[in-house]
């Protein structure tokens, strides 16, 4: 059975997951109002929380009390990967006569509950150290540098990694070696850049694995696949210059382990909203563009898999197994989801959660919890527990003068749940279907009587497969291919205009109709040889066009360039004679 910790002004308390939905009794409700944080250990084993009074330990299974910390300021709680270190954060605070304040930021051994280390941690973004998978690395920024414990001994920096101003680092997921991925903003008209580097070895740029400098950036979001290889960069600036959006403008970079990199070309502007990595690591999809949203899946080489078209999105999330995948337009839409199944790119359902400001693929693949949370929303606050297909399992919601804060699924290690075959049929629930009355559009009363005519402000664009179906191979083709592809098609196009344009003259009458050599199209003479003389004398005219603007703007010419504007009007003698001989 799973458990979802539901926190809100009715006090934190766990609610059985699927197919039961009621409320645990091994956990003990904790009425108190002011429970400010929960955390889940990575494998869901231990449960902690801050109740204004204390930090507790339990473990989920038995609900046993392993600690009780006495910290009742606790905002922030985050347990290693391995469950050795529980660190707590609360917020700075000075003395009264300026001294420094006492260290926030507490690291505590799970097994015997003391204090391991403590330090002073001022910012809440980016609060808690980072561990590798394994513990056998724990990072974090001090001063716009990197600080490296290794085997959870905070006595000793084992490692430091010293650039000009590290704003922000991401560890990789996953198995030795370790890889840092950093982000330093441009200062001075430098650009700002993210670097790859495999702990430890940080000797200056030669000893990166991979390195991408761009402009336009105030923030940046350095997203990990699972497996390690690549890194998803969304780069920020709080304002768009061009006054385009309200969002700032935000670009996409990929950068591989290997040292590729590359801007991700999206096809429609407009802002950035989510990017997420399939689980598979080798495909990530992409919500971005002015409403309605487009939504595309990218493979690693950053060409477009697959357009799911145009919808009210901003938002994608795949399941843990990474067959299915949900696009939603939450927050300031109207909670549509669409749900798909990625191996074939079929839709399986399209439910409706209303009002949601939190969604969560349950760790089994099949589920799914929405949900209304205050501060977001501070009405109709609840959450509602869906199966992939459409079904909607379990409802609930606070009684109105409640608020509902968080609600969460209990995390699983990968593997505990195999993954399941898609289904397409709605299982069967014992609630109703949750469609949502449509709303009616105001009619004038000039109009009430009359029948009703649809006007779209734009129309959506339908999904389209974006692999490439020519032949019977799959694989992708390299970027001379497609280069030399390109080039063949539009010579062909050129080819038949020619043949186009040849005949049409041919039916109109056949004297030389004398046009303004600029707008004039490439008509072709037949003769390659007199064809070449063309292109060069329209070469040699056009360099003498900027020759003379050059001299106009008060340019000191050489005594060959005036030479050669001097033959400008032979020049054009000589193509016109040539012209008209065709």
């Amino acid at each position: 059975l799973f458990a979802l910790p539901v926190r809100g002004s009715e006090g934190l308390y766990m609610v059985n997951g699927p197919p039961s939905f009621t409320e645990s009794t091994t956990f003990q409700r904790d009425s108190g109002k002011n429970c400010k944080v929960v955390a889940f250990s990575k494998d869901g084993s231990l449960f902690a929380w801050c109740n204004g009074e204390k930090v507790n330990v339990v473990n989920v299974s038995s609900a046993e009390l392993l600690h009780s910390f006495d910290l009742p300021k606790v905002v922030c709680l985050e347990f290693s990967p391995k469950n050795n270190v529980l660190a707590t954060w609360q917020a700075y605070t000075t003395a009264k006569d300026g001294t420094a304040g006492m260290p926030n930021l507490q690291l505590h051994d799970v097994k015997t509950g003391k204090c391991l280390k403590t330090f002073i941690q001022k910012k809440m973004q980016n609060w808690c150290p980072c561990w590798a998978d394994d513990e056998s690395i724990c990072a974090r920024n001090v001063n716009n540098e990197v600080h490296f414990f290794e085997n959870n001994d905070f006595n000793t920096i084992a490692n430091k990694l010293h650039l000009q101003k590290v704003n922000d680092f991401v560890l990789s997921p996953g198995a030795q070696p370790t890889k840092v991925a950093v982000y330093v903003p441009g200062s001075k008209g430098a650009p700002s850049f993210v670097r790859l580097y495999q702990y430890p070895s940080f000797g200056g740029p030669q000893s990166a694995l991979a390195n991408k400098s761009f402009f336009k950036a105030d923030k940046v979001t350095m997203l990990w696949n699972k497996k390690a290889t690549a890194v998803l960069v969304v780069a920020s600036t709080e304002v768009d210059k061009t006054g385009a959006s309200y969002y700032g403008e935000q670009t996409l970079h990929y950068i591989a382990t290997n040292g590729e990199s590359a801007v991700v070309q999206l096809p429609k502007t407009g802002p950035i909203y989510d990017v997420v990595w399939s689980p598979n690591s080798v495909e990530f999809c992409v919500v971005y563009g002015f409403m309605p949203a487009k939504a595309t899946v990218f493979n690693l080489k950053c060409d477009p898999v697959f357009d799911f078209g145009t919808g009210p999105r901003n938002a994608a999330y795949y399941s843990p197994h990474g067959h299915i995948l949900v696009l939603a337009g939450f927050g300031n839409l109207r909670g549509q989801m669409e749900v798909w199944d990625v191996k074939n790119y079929k839709l399986i359902s399209k439910p409706v959660a209303s009002d949601s400001t939190y969604f969560a693929w349950c760790p089994d693949g099949e589920h799914i919890v929405t949900a209304t949370c205050a501060p977001r929303l501070r009405v109709s606050n609840g959450y509602k527990i869906w199966h992939y297909t459409g079904s909607l399992l379990h409802s609930y919601q606070v009684p109105s003068e409640e608020e509902m804060w968080q609600v969460s699924w209990q995390p699983f290690l990968d593997g505990v749940f195999p993954a399941k075959a898609v289904k397409y049929q709605a299982v069967p629930s014992e609630l109703p279907s949750a469609e949502p009355k449509p709303a009616q559009a105001y009619r004038p009363p000039a109009l009430r009587n009359k029948p009703v005519t649809s006007s779209k402000l734009h129309e959506d664009e339908p999904p389209q497969n974006m692999k490439p179906q020519s032949g019977s191979s799959d694989k992708p083709m390299s970027k001379t291919a497609l280069k030399n592809q390109r080039k063949h098609e539009a010579k062909k196009a050129a080819k038949q205009e020619a043949k186009a344009d040849g005949n049409q003259e041919s039916a109109q009458s056949s004297v030389p109709q004398k046009t303004p050599r600029s707008a004039a199209p490439a008509v072709t003479s037949g003769d390659p040889e007199v064809d070449k003389k063309i292109k060069n004398l329209k070469k040699k005219l056009k360099a003498i066009e900027q020759l003379k603007e050059q001299a106009a703007a008060g340019k000191q010419l050489e005594k060959n360039q005036l030479e050669k504007i001097q033959k400008e009007a032979a020049l054009l003698q000589e193509l016109e004679d040539l012209e008209l001989g065709l």
